[in-house]
């Protein structure tokens, strides 16, 4: 298969990662991303709940982006985020590790009502603060391709499935193209 998708999907992705638009990935993106995230979830601004959000996306930043820098790194360009993230498609092992962990971390915060599953109102919600002008009906139609198994939620696997799929799927059929609610085939030129 080719890598043009699965490139296509990393900067897509990398679009909204960069939360303040200059070009970089930094620690104050993953604050921008977590009071994005609260304010869709209906946190209020200085709340604890975002600003359990806020830690959240701060381990993110911590724990799986700098851990694995250089020393003193304190940001990461889009072409450097594009070459570590696609080398993950070739690594199934590391895939698991570092996309579960991330999967891990954003279920913990869709999951508002700690069910152990999100449905598709809490996936809205949990996207729409980080791929701003989402809309209901796209979220619903990723959804429903990442819901494989057609219960109504989106259980821990297959919520962990669809992060990985979408950050390392070469297969243009893989349910986890969906993740950010745009169809694979409007990433590709």
């Amino acid at each position: 298969m080719s890598d043009d998708l699965l490139i296509a999907k990393i900067n897509h992705g990398f679009q909204y990662l960069d939360a303040d638009g200059d070009g970089l990935i930094t620690e104050r993106d993953h604050v921008l991303m977590g009071h994005s995230v609260a304010r869709s979830l209906g946190h209020q601004e200085g709340s604890e709940a975002e600003a359990v959000i806020v830690r959240a996306y701060l381990t993110i930043w911590h724990d799986l982006h700098l851990a694995h820098l250089p020393a003193d790194t304190e940001s990461i360009t889009r072409e450097q985020f594009v070459r570590s993230t696609g080398s993950l498609a070739d690594d199934p092992e590391a895939a698991r590790t570092s996309l579960g962990a991330l999967a891990e971390a954003f279920l913990a915060v869709a999951d508002a009502d700690r069910s152990g599953t999100v449905d598709a109102g809490e996936f809205f919600v949990f996207q729409r603060g980080h791929f701003v002008g989402l809309s209901r009906d796209d979220a619903d139609e990723a959804f429903r391709r990442l819901d494989r198994d057609g219960d109504g939620t989106l259980s821990a696997e297959e919520f962990t499935d669809a992060i990985i799929e979408f950050w390392t799927s070469r297969d243009p059929e893989a349910p986890g193209n969906w993740w950010t609610g745009t169809p694979p085939h409007a990433l590709c030129p």
